[in-house]
């Protein structure tokens, strides 16, 4: 771990200029996307989930990126409980299950579903669940199972959620019918 790009990450914040100057960091230095990937993986770091925000922006641009890194992804996905992290690995798992050029194991699919199920059913932010259950909707195009269990999920204690959790879950039951 390179500790100069390290302390660049701690002192990084949420504002997109800061997120985006890093994102483009690794893609000037792609050689340093690996001490990030470190950083983001060590969920017991206090700045991993700073690291987790600027994978989401590169993996935005380029999801190909992760291919090296991509198992390595899918089993540290249980491991993290950081809303802030979890917001952006969520909308990565979207990426990877909507991507058509990145080819997933089986395993990496089931780790991935796991990890959605489970933020979905225990997170309280609109935008992790949001993000959670469209990768879902994603994968059920594969495996038919995932959306009977969706509608189950989704259907519970819908009047008790925030506006945009209750907008996401109407937008994905009417997909589901």
């Amino acid at each position: 771990m390179n500790p100069e790009y390290y302390k660049t990450i701690a002192n990084s914040t949420a504002l997109r200029k800061s997120r985006d100057d890093n994102k483009d960091f690794i893609f000037q230095h792609p050689e340093f996307l690996k001490d990030l990937l470190e950083i983001s993986f060590n969920t017991k770091d206090k700045n991993h989930h700073k690291a987790c925000w600027i994978l989401e922006l590169i993996f935005e641009e380029r999801l190909e990126l992760i291919i090296p890194f991509q198992e390595a992804f899918c089993l540290a996905l249980t491991r993290y409980t950081s809303p802030s992290a979890i917001r952006s690995l969520s909308k990565i798992c979207l990426f990877l299950s909507k991507s058509k050029k990145i080819t997933l194991t089986e395993t990496q699919q089931e780790k991935i579903i796991e990890a959605c199920l489970d933020w979905l059913i225990q997170t309280d932010k609109a935008a992790n669940a949001a993000y959670s259950m469209r990768a879902l909707y994603h994968f059920g195009k594969k495996h038919p199972w995932i959306n009977e269990e969706l509608k189950l999920i989704l259907s519970r204690e819908f009047e008790n959620q925030t506006p945009g959790y209750r907008f996401a879950v109407k937008d994905l039951l009417k997909r589901l019918r």
